[in-house]
């Protein structure tokens, strides 16, 4: 069953440890448990990574792009397994067949399509899409791993 449509930042860090300007989901559009989650960054001028990635062309990295689909994996997961609150953390394990389709430029809204491929308990499998409106900007596997943080 779809979650309502209300989830917006607010409701993202309370399920995410990241921060600005580490926080690459800006709301979360449709999630439906153990299934998937299509959530939304808008792209902005101001984002640190493009002074310097490139001067006079700003393109967002696409390590930046793979960050925010693993982020709203975060968030499907957490909400799938019930752990919102919980102080796990989901990290990244792996990330397989990664390819970069379209740039992506300040101004853009990027949907970030995620599904699971494999749930187990501790280790999850997903596939994700980063969109601008019809045109797939990356796409990839990935592995990520629920755990406790580490000691402080």
């Amino acid at each position: 069953m779809s979650e309502p449509l209300d989830y917006d930042v607010t409701k993202v860090m309370a399920v995410l440890p990241h921060r600005y300007p580490m926080l690459l989901v800006d709301r979360v559009e449709e999630l439906i448990k153990d299934e998937s989650i299509c959530a939304v960054k808008a792209v902005s001028m101001n984002e640190g990574f493009f002074q310097g990635h490139f001067p006079g062309r700003p393109i967002m990295p696409g390590v930046m792009i793979v960050e925010a689909l693993a982020q709203a994996a975060g968030v499907l997961a957490m909400e799938s397994f019930g752990l919102v609150g919980s102080g796990k953390l989901v990290y990244f394990m792996a990330i397989d067949g990664a390819k970069f389709r379209n740039p992506v430029e300040p101004g853009c809204l990027l949907s970030l399509n995620v599904k699971f491929v494999q749930k187990r308990a501790r280790v999850c499998k997903f596939f994700g899409q980063a969109m601008i409106g019809d045109k797939v900007a990356a796409e990839a596997g990935f592995t990520a791993m629920i755990a406790d943080p580490p000691a402080a």
